[in-house]
């Protein structure tokens, strides 16, 4: 499981580096692929390993295929998708279209997020997190009547 968030920078040639504790939790077989896709709820990008992407994409695969729901998710996030790797010094080159729709110049944060991780613009990262008040209320009734199920 990817846990924590670490503060990185990415270079003008668009890398960054995978924080280590990530990439202890990679596969031991030396499966150094990385899935990263476009968030479908945040200005983030979503990053995944190998493995999951796969299960993802087997997931995806047994939905009905003329559900309108299945076909834009296919087409906004399956198909935006690209691979990366990670090379010898840890680092992992972002698309330049990927680093301007998550606005990603020279702050990042990488946050672990259970199978899969987010990177984020740093100042991006910190505004998320802001929730009114009313938003917090409800968001602490709702996350509490999840686990307790």
């Amino acid at each position: 499981m990817f846990r924590g968030h670490y503060e990185h920078t990415i270079d003008a040639k668009g890398r960054t580096s995978l924080p280590a504790r990530f990439r202890h939790v990679l596969p031991p077989a030396g499966d150094l692929r990385l899935v990263i896709a476009k968030s479908i709820r945040d200005a983030c990008l979503d990053v995944w390993p190998m493995a999951a992407w796969e299960e993802l994409e087997a997931k995806v695969a047994r939905f009905n295929r003329w559900d309108r729901d299945v076909v834009l998710f296919r087409r906004r996030y399956l198909s935006a998708a690209v691979e990366a790797e990670i090379d010898a010094h840890g680092r992992v080159l972002i698309p330049q279209s990927m680093r301007e729709f998550a606005s990603l110049e020279k702050d990042v944060l990488w946050a672990g997020v259970g199978t899969t991780m987010e990177l984020w613009a740093r100042s991006r990262w910190e505004a998320s997190l802001e929730l009114p008040e009313a938003d917090l209320a409800r968001w602490t009734d709702a996350i509490a009547e999840k686990l307790d199920a």
